[in-house]
């Protein structure tokens, strides 16, 4: 097992022991100052020390852009943001947040205590309040939402390379508007293969939840050609659109799709419950 070492002398790489699997730290040979996190063998986090704002997975880019036109449309007050972020990982989405919007109170929920340990060890994660870890079930933690409690909720939880249904359920929805505020955003990063039934069931079932909805994927996955990254958002007020250059800058350019085309795309398809 890797040693622990204090965030001051960089992280270290090896495999550590996690709550349900080994956990790797590995850099990353492409990026100066890069990490990937794998979980069992999956990559499952990308940090770059000192640059809160490198985002290198495609889905976290178009998750921030959705997020920050939404905040700016509006809009919410940054001052004031508050976001809870279902399912962990090395924090990297928090800390983005947190270094866009400096006075916004981010609380991260994740199931490994031992990985949420290891990452406040070896990465500069901000303190709380600016980022809370909270160690726990995040479906559990969405049941017990107070009214109104938060701007921001973002689902990004995944057992290996599939969202346990439970998270993709009509009540799970519901526990999740319940804790937003009337102007809030809901964000999932949904995993899906090409024939998009996921995608379309937790479209179908956020349809009943929230009056507006969008999703931002890039062309092929839209067009069902292949396994990726489709973000699914819900809000009881309209959607912004993020800037355009943003959504086709990167390696894999993506396009946002509204209500009208959302309602669509899901046509027939059956909401999960339970």
């Amino acid at each position: 097992m890797g040693r622990k070492s204090a965030k001051a002398s960089g992280p270290v790489a090896g495999e550590y022991e996690g709550a349900s699997g080994p956990l790797t730290l590995e850099p990353d040979p492409y990026t100066a100052d890069g990490w990937v996190i794998y979980v069992n063998g999956v990559p499952s986090s990308h940090i770059v020390i000192g640059e809160p704002r490198e985002l290198a997975f495609e889905y976290m880019r178009w998750i921030a852009s959705a997020v920050q036109a939404q905040v700016a449309a509006v809009p919410l007050d940054p001052a004031s943001l508050r976001v809870t972020h279902l399912g962990g990982g090395a924090c990297t989405m928090a800390r983005y947040v947190a270094d866009v919007y400096p006075d916004s109170r981010n609380t991260v929920v994740e199931l490994d205590g031992k990985l949420a340990e290891l990452v406040r060890e070896q990465f500069d994660i901000p303190r709380a309040p600016r980022v809370k870890i909270r160690v726990g079930d995040a479906r559990t933690v969405a049941a017990s939402f107070t009214p109104a409690s938060r701007d921001v909720v973002i689902r990004d939880v995944f057992a290996g390379a599939v969202t346990p249904e439970t998270f993709t359920t009509v009540e799970f929805f519901t526990d999740c508007r319940r804790g937003l505020a009337s102007d809030g955003l809901y964000v999932a990063n949904c995993g899906d293969h090409s024939d998009l039934r996921g995608a379309k069931a937790e479209l179908a079932g956020m349809a009943e939840v929230w009056r507006h909805l969008a999703v931002i994927a890039d062309p092929p996955m839209l067009k069902g050609r292949r396994y990726g990254n489709i973000i699914l958002l819900g809000s009881d007020v309209a959607i912004a659109e993020p800037p355009v250059r943003e959504l086709l800058g990167g390696g894999v350019p993506a396009q946002f799709r509204g209500d009208a085309w959302v309602r669509r795309f899901m046509s027939g398809a059956t909401p999960r419950r339970g």
